[in-house]
């Protein structure tokens, strides 16, 4: 059993080196691009891709926020039905 579990881990350390590999290689083009923009004084493109990075930071919490919000609402709802039910049938 604790065979299974090493390679669990093995295979899981695998995939976040190649993870991590890829995402270095993107920052490291951005950050080129970043900074010859700002030396030679153009500072739209740094701007927009921190707001590009701010949209995508915001974006899958909002998701996740609205779709917890959407469930409490139903489950309180579903609650105070079944407390109807209980309530009338007695």
């Amino acid at each position: 059993m604790k065979i299974g579990a090493g390679i669990k881990q093995i295979v899981a350390a695998i995939c976040l080196v190649f993870i991590s590999l890829s995402t270095n290689a993107q920052c490291a083009m951005c950050r080129t691009t970043l900074e010859n923009n700002v030396s030679n004084g153009d500072i739209g493109i740094a701007a927009g891709i921190n707001f590009g990075i701010l949209y995508l930071f915001v974006a899958p919490y909002t998701v996740i926020g609205l779709i917890a919000f959407f469930w409490y609402r139903a489950s309180k709802a579903n609650r105070n039905n079944e407390l109807i039910k209980r309530s009338m049938a007695r």
